[in-house]
């Protein structure tokens, strides 16, 4: 099948870019030295082959990824790295023996939603920085000892320099991550456990004080992080048609706002054209083109752009457009809550 014959707008993965993303990622971050995000791909095929070079604990932002996770047997060791204050879902899960979870806290009202659903691991979540979750550091031993007392393991701490992924200077960026894992590596002096939590795939080579890295993205990428020289590829297109051309100099394609994330900025054309806007089914690109056309658009944000979509189709090559041969068609399965 070539990816022509999908009906559009379809989402197009490439396979070369994702092997060599994987290894290139797996080369710095080797085993357990890297948790993959899941919540960047959404795919349990996906984190198979994450599994299979070695990464075999992973990220989970949901309940939903953590179950669909543990169904697919990939629940060897899933944090839920978010604050939940309804953990009865993960409490069944673990009653059947399929997943071991552990879930970040960062104030008493989650210490007590863990033990009630009946978690038993946490880490505690600690503000590095990014106007997000997390405790302050002077209290995260106080709720290590609290977490404690009633019973829980408290495996170590999680600290998101979530702020600083994308700073598009590597010496500015660097330095800042130095700062905010400096104040991570006192909370963990403080709460102790063999775990510290953190990072992704703007700073993997910059942050030095994590155990294991937090990174998704890097696996396909995408426009944001591109601008930052990584060593990784862009691998997503989604692949669109041109519907409407107009003799002004421009074309309608049948994909917009409804399967593109656009919080990080307009989509790249593959090729030739410049993306004049987006709306809800369409995305108008000036150039010349014709009705019929296959488009390929690069996101420039694909954990949500993905998260659109039921199904990622691996292809040889993501760049091809209709032609590019579909070698499997993977299902988005980790979407929900």
């Amino acid at each position: 099948m070539r990816a022509g014959d999908l009906t559009t707008p379809a989402l197009l993965a490439d396979a070369g870019v994702l092997e060599r993303n994987v290894a290139t990622m797996s080369a710095a971050r080797p085993g357990p030295a890297l948790r993959p995000h899941v919540k960047a791909f959404k795919c349990t095929p996906l984190a198979g082959l994450l599994a299979e070079a070695g990464h075999t604990g992973f990220c989970c932002a949901t309940v939903r990824e953590v179950e669909g996770m543990a169904a697919a047997g990939l629940g060897g060791d899933l944090l839920l790295a978010n604050e939940v204050l309804d953990t009865r879902r993960l409490g069944a899960l673990m009653a059947t023996g399929s997943a071991r979870v552990t879930v970040a806290v960062d104030s008493s009202e989650t210490i007590a939603a863990a033990v009630a659903g009946g978690v038993r691991e946490v880490l505690v979540d600690v503000d590095v920085g990014m106007p997000r979750c997390g405790c302050q550091v002077d209290e995260a031993p106080r709720l290590a000892d609290e977490a404690r007392a009633v019973g829980l393991e408290v495996r170590g701490v999680m600290g998101y320099e979530g702020h600083l992924q994308h700073e598009p200077d590597a010496t500015r960026r660097a330095a800042a991550v130095a700062e905010s894992m400096a104040v991570l590596a006192t909370a963990h002096a403080g709460v102790g456990g063999e775990v510290v939590s953190g990072g992704g795939t703007g700073t993997f080579d910059c942050n030095h004080v994590v155990t294991e890295l937090q990174a998704g993205s890097y696996v396909l990428m995408d426009g944001d992080y591109a601008r930052l020289g990584l060593p990784f590829e862009e691998g997503l297109v989604l692949l669109t048609t041109a519907v409407s051309v107009s003799a002004r100099g421009w074309a309608a394609l049948d994909g917009g706002l409804k399967a593109l994330a656009m919080d990080s900025g307009d989509p790249s054309p593959v090729g030739d054209g410049d993306v004049l806007f987006c709306s809800d089914e369409h995305t108008t690109v000036a150039g010349t083109f014709a009705v019929g056309q296959r488009v390929g658009l690069r996101p420039a944000h694909i954990d949500p752009t993905i998260a659109k979509h039921e199904v990622l189709h691996l292809v040889d090559d993501a760049t091809a457009g209709g032609d590019a041969e579909v070698l499997e068609s993977w299902p988005v399965d980790l979407r929900g809550w």
